[in-house]
């Protein structure tokens, strides 16, 4: 992101959800010049507005609107480690956190 264009950040629809130890809402990237913004930078520059550690941030869902230059999609900002594991689906910790995937029959799987 040294030489790109810069990148503009708007959130909507915030709701701290306390029942699952976290905040979450819809994230509006403006990004003129730039094809997109990856997931890992959009979790740096959430987690530097928010004051919050960025591991602990979940971008999905996101989508390039027609014509390019703007992006639509959701971000999670957990509590803690403990709610993140217990609360996110595994094919996102296995995705962005490097869990190890269970390998084996769904009977495994579930245990």
């Amino acid at each position: 992101m040294a030489d790109a264009p810069p990148v503009t950040l708007r959130t909507r629809k915030f709701i701290t959800n306390r029942l699952l130890a976290r905040r979450q809402f819809v994230v509006d990237v403006l990004h003129p010049g730039r094809p997109n913004v990856s997931k890992v930078d959009l979790a740096e520059k959430i987690a530097s507005t928010y004051k919050a550690d960025k591991a602990r941030v979940v971008t999905f869902g996101l989508k390039t609107h027609f014509g390019g230059g703007r992006s639509t999609g959701f971000a999670l900002i957990y509590d803690d480690e403990a709610s993140q594991k217990k609360f996110e689906p595994r094919y996102r910790l296995v995705r962005f956190r490097g869990t190890k995937k269970i390998k084996g029959s769904e009977a495994t799987k579930k245990k």
